[in-house]
């Protein structure tokens, strides 16, 4: 008896090693990706002298002198930015991922028209001197003059919502609340400026163009209110505030308004009166974000992925737009996390596809194609859809992919769970003791 029991725990052994192995082999893309990621991105903060404040470049490797080429150079988006940072604590990196904040909370007060609090929606890229965080421009040869960006010098809701989502992020590494404050500011700005009752009820794009003509944007987008719900929950949890858990509602019953149970899949938003649905284009965000932003949500949502793998698939990847036209790497990451929040498996493949995109700094394409289409204009001043991605190495594809790879979830600073079987209490204990839920449930 005791020889059969040897024998039956040997081969338990046995097969318990080889599925051990097995199962390290299954994951070596996931487990290489994130090492090669989070490196990238740590050598990327660590190129920026000191131990101060700092904007990332977005696009490291930008040259030429064309005019789309020099717009970019030297230039760190809020949104990349923000992604990084989160990034970088997920890879152990805190204290780069401060120095990015520590920029955000510097850039309103350095701004030289606006005193609202606003943050713009790009800098100057580099460390930040003498306190002061610039906006991106250079000096036109021909002409004469200092060309800027007008989006660039926007401000988007989204945007400031991802800001937002970074200064909560160091915040919980902290516990400095300069970091919460920052973080209120930018949901404060939002609602003072951009909300609008107009049915559906919520929060417009933001502003467009040079200081004193800037544009307001009317149409309000379902991936901005993912945005603005999350780092509003999350800020509320923090710190209870009826203004903020306002802001997290009308958020959440926006997505919620957005969310087509025949086609299964959310909207994009509406057009530029606010009000009309646009119902035929999709961005892949829009369609799986709410998937990992959401802590509860409609079991009927999961049935997105029907509609995704139809209309964004892209090779062995996933596309910006509705058929698109080539892969786009950050979004491909964003369904590897989304996946991972579903309880779904990522395929090797996945992991492959998104690897494949590595440049020879570490980060990542933007798109394996020359250029890839969105069907999406930058701005109102626009005369076509001009938002494309190129071939370029990016800040925010490989942020991304950090975090996918990581399992992390930048919406609400945790490992990614299966947002159902959460508990939206379980954030952080000082929350679980003041008995702090969803203010959006």
């Amino acid at each position: 008896m005791l020889k059969r029991w040897l024998a039956l725990a040997a081969i338990s052994m046995a097969l318990g090693v080889a599925y051990t192995e097995q199962a390290a082999a299954n994951d070596a893309p996931h487990r290489q990706l994130a090492e090669e990621t989070c490196s990238a991105l740590k050598q990327a903060a660590t190129a920026i002298p000191g131990n101060g404040p700092m904007i990332l470049p977005s696009y490291p490797d930008m040259q030429g002198d064309a005019p789309a080429a020099r717009a970019l150079q030297n230039v760190g988006f809020v949104y990349d930015n923000a992604l990084a940072g989160i990034a970088l604590s997920a890879c152990g990196a805190p204290e780069q991922a401060r120095r990015i904040a520590d920029a955000l909370l510097l850039a309103p007060a350095s701004d030289v028209t606006y005193k609202d609090g606003r943050l713009r929606n790009a800098y100057r890229s580099g460390a930040v001197q003498n306190d002061k965080v610039v906006l991106p421009g250079y000096w036109q040869k021909q002409g004469n003059y200092w060309s800027q960006d007008p989006y660039q010098t926007g401000s988007a809701s989204g945007n400031l919502a991802w800001a937002a989502l970074l200064l909560l992020t160091v915040y919980d590494n902290t516990h400095d609340t300069r970091y919460l404050d920052g973080a209120v500011v930018q949901l404060k700005w939002i609602a003072a400026h951009t909300a609008n009752s107009v049915v559906p009820a919520g929060y417009e794009g933001g502003v467009f163009g040079y200081d004193n003509k800037q544009i307001v944007q009317h149409w309000k987008s379902t991936e901005h209110h993912i945005d603005i719900y999350a780092a509003a929950t999350w800020a509320n949890r923090e710190r209870a505030d009826p203004a903020i858990a306002r802001q997290a509602q009308i958020a959440r019953a926006f997505v919620t308004a957005m969310w087509d149970g025949r086609q299964q899949r959310f909207f994009v938003g509406t057009g530029e009166d606010g009000k009309t649905i646009e119902r035929h284009k999709s961005g892949l965000d829009q369609e799986i974000w709410p998937l990992l932003a959401f802590q509860l949500y409609p079991p009927a949502w999961n049935s997105v992925w029907a509609f995704v793998d139809a209309n964004h698939r892209s090779g062995d990847g996933y596309g910006f737009e509705r058929q698109p036209d080539g892969m786009w790497t950050e979004g491909t990451s964003q369904v590897a996390a989304a996946l991972q929040a579903s309880g779904k498996p990522v395929p090797d493949s996945l992991w492959l596809a998104i690897r494949a995109q590595r440049g020879a700094n570490g980060m990542l394409y933007a798109t394996p194609q020359q250029r890839i289409t969105t069907s999406f204009a930058i701005g109102p001043t626009s005369t076509y859809d001009d938002f494309f991605y190129y071939h370029d190495p990016h800040l925010g594809a490989t942020a991304w992919a950090a975090l996918a790879a990581k399992g992390w979830n930048p919406f609400v600073g945790q490992p990614i769970g299966y947002p159902n079987q959460r508990d939206p209490n379980a954030r952080a204990p000082h929350a679980q003791r003041q008995g702090v839920t969803d203010p959006a449930q």
